[in-house]
């Protein structure tokens, strides 16, 4: 699907507009609440999870309760192609660095899990709400609980990934000028909390990985389109008056086969994070 909306770009990036907006994609920014009141059913950031009774809450291969971090509800979420309009995806790690994330593996669920309830069971009573077998552990990552808001919206290719896909030229000049470049992360909404859209560190084997000086933008914009992986979600580094996350100022994010999302398979996550 070809999504071109108009976007404002400073006068030094005109010439590379078409290059652009042809990585344009739709995201969902997620933005927290200055609240930590959120029920068992609704997307947060930390808290705790919702899970039926008689479902085992999240361990390592080892045998150690991991860390929930966020949980989104589909229902709350504007509609985004490919992803479901109902169902609660939740995500957990490991409480100690290097968080759960193998480097070896980044597939390997032994130290991080995602979860998928299709249909949440809205009675109060089929549900866990006693968590006090829990150990008390504090974590790096993440203190404190609130609710989501969440926000359609557009955006190009993040600045890690523009070097790839526009050409060094283009990134010396980001590179090269703090005010360009500040423009830059606003216009492609880097550094933020999103479901959707680009990640803020682009993996190498993706698929619009180009060299575009001998490519037209109409086959940059079908090579991304064509990118077999989706993100996910994000969470980036962020805090409030009752919430504080913090993956060493950088963020983490989970990536998803498309053909993966379509089943709701979320077995064979790519788990990632960086400062």
């Amino acid at each position: 699907m070809n999504y071109k909306p108009y976007i404002p770009i400073p006068p030094e990036l005109e010439p590379y507009r078409d290059r652009i907006e042809a990585t344009i994609r739709p995201f969902i920014e997620i933005t927290i609440e200055n609240n930590d009141r959120v029920d068992w059913w609704q997307s947060k950031f930390g808290g705790l999870p919702y899970l039926p009774k008689g479902f085992d809450y999240p361990k390592s291969s080892e045998g150690d309760y991991l860390c929930f971090i966020a949980q989104i509800n589909f229902a709350e979420v504007p509609l985004l192609e490919s992803f479901p309009n109902q169902g609660i995806v939740q995500f957990y790690i490991s409480y100690e660095f290097p968080y759960g994330l193998n480097y070896d593996n980044q597939t390997d669920q032994s130290e991080f899990r995602v979860l998928y309830f299709q249909e949440p069971d809205l009675n109060v009573e089929n549900i866990i709400t006693n968590f006090d077998f829990l150990p008390k552990i504090e974590t790096n990552i993440i203190d404190g609980c609130c609710s989501l808001n969440f926000t359609r919206k557009y955006a190009p290719i993040s600045y890690s990934g523009i070097n790839e896909i526009v050409g060094d030229d283009y990134f010396d000049l980001l590179d090269t000028n703090e005010g360009i470049f500040d423009e830059y992360i606003k216009l492609s909404y880097s550094c933020r909390s999103k479901i959707g859209g680009y990640p803020d560190f682009v993996r190498t084997e993706l698929i619009y990985s180009v060299h575009l000086e001998e490519k037209t933008t109409e086959f940059l914009r079908e090579a991304i389109e064509q990118d077999p992986e989706i993100l996910l979600f994000q969470m980036a580094s962020e805090s409030n008056d009752v919430l504080s996350i913090n993956w060493i100022d950088g963020v983490c994010n989970f990536h998803i086969l498309k053909d993966d999302l379509k089943k709701l398979d979320f077995s064979d996550i790519v788990y990632d994070w960086e400062s």
